[in-house]
């Protein structure tokens, strides 16, 4: 078991095969590759924490895409679901980064560049979709709040 200072959650314990491997980081942090994903107490699984292993400062606030918005539908280029081992989109896990502002309606999220995760080889990247349906900055309070999606890894 290993521990973990972080400056969200404090001090977190988490074995080895718990971290998500993002071979070529994320953009603007190339040389992070180790990372946890946590789940944010009394989120109800819609708000998670991607919390860097080598730095305890790093971290970004994800959420689930689906409970925002019941009709985004992701759909990667066949490079990307290569490069993630799946031969569907389905086979993944979805996030969107999370911009928390004051008050929180005025927080941001990012639809058109999800964290994509395979939960069976504990590999991510993030990916820029080939839409125009989703943005970069959709604030939170545009989504209905009975607009609860269904599906979670």
């Amino acid at each position: 078991m290993l521990n973990l200072n972080t400056r969200l959650l404090g001090v977190i314990n988490y074995n080895e095969e718990d971290v998500i491997s993002f071979p070529n980081g994320l953009p603007s942090f190339e040389d992070e590759h180790a990372f946890l994903l946590l789940n944010i107490e009394g989120s109800e699984d819609s708000m998670f924490c991607l919390q860097s292993t080598t730095t305890p400062e790093l971290s970004f606030i994800l959420m689930n895409p689906f409970s925002l918005d019941q009709s985004y539908e992701p759909r990667l280029r066949k490079s990307e679901l290569e490069q993630l081992q799946v031969k569907r989109d389905e086979e993944l896990c979805f996030y969107v980064l999370c911009a928390l502002k004051r008050p929180v309606s005025d927080s941001t999220v990012n639809m058109r560049c999800p964290i994509v995760i395979n939960p069976d080889i504990k590999t991510g990247c993030q990916v820029i979709l080939e839409t125009d349906d989703f943005h970069m900055r959709h604030p939170l309070s545009e989504f209905s709040k009975t607009d609860k999606g269904d599906v979670s890894c």
